[in-house]
């Protein structure tokens, strides 16, 4: 499998997504559409940069009862995106009901992934905030040991977690992992991080990275460095 670098579009709304992609003149990057872009602006989004020749994560993290989920999976497969995502933690049941949504007649579906915990989670606040006392790499390679038998390709995982969950799932199971910022970068809100080049040396299949490159003076030079520093 080839590593592949996941620029996050966390903007508001279309103008300021087509703005930053029309920069990219020479090269179409595998974009992040998250909560707030596919809120603000819809499904016409996706179809959008998809008709752009941009590959798309589309990044909604479900988590719902199993009967839900599969009705929301069938709709967003009409999209076409080539990943997407949910909560490890609403169970095996809800994964497997997922995948079932998420297949089209002919067989084929995008990647599913499942969240295990997210980067801005610590060892203190999952105890606090979510009474799981549990270390916290044993909850997260518990959650993709779950999402690994329910049939998902692979997880969002820190990239310090995944050389640990390529372990535990095997090499083809894909690790995703956001909480990527340059060597000298602000780290932001998010607390397990680390380099594109460290990434690369732990195990991660995908990066996402946003503000450091969405925010950067020049995007596509930013964007440019973290592939050369992760892909090359």
């Amino acid at each position: 499998m080839g590593k592949d670098v996941i620029v996050a579009c966390d903007f508001a709304g279309k103008k300021e997504v087509f703005d930053f992609l029309d920069k990219f003149t020479d090269v179409k990057p595998f974009v992040k559409i998250g909560m707030e872009l596919f809120y603000a602006e819809g499904p016409e989004i996706v179809r959008e940069i998809k008709a752009r020749g941009h590959k798309i994560f589309l990044d909604l993290k479900l988590h719902d009862i199993p009967n839900t989920v599969k009705k929301a999976m069938s709709v967003l497969s009409r999209l076409d995106v080539d990943m997407t995502n949910l909560h490890a933690g609403g169970t095996v049941a809800m994964m497997e009901a997922a995948i079932e949504g998420l297949t089209k007649e002919d067989g084929t579906r995008p990647i599913l992934i499942a969240v295990t915990q997210l980067t801005s989670t610590s060892q203190e606040r999952m105890e606090a905030d979510l009474l799981i006392e549990k270390p916290l790499d044993e909850v997260v390679m518990h959650y993709a040991s779950n999402a690994k038998a329910a049939g998902l390709d692979g997880v969002v995982c820190s990239p310090l977690e995944a050389g640990k969950v390529h372990e535990r799932c095997g090499s083809g199971f894909v690790t995703v992992t956001p909480g990527v910022r340059f060597a000298d970068g602000d780290i932001g809100d998010q607390v397990r991080v680390t380099t594109p080049a460290k990434a690369k040396e732990i195990g991660s299949d995908y990066i996402v990275v946003g503000r450091p490159i969405t925010a950067a003076a020049d995007p596509v030079a930013a964007y440019k460095r973290c592939v050369s520093e992760f892909c090359d």
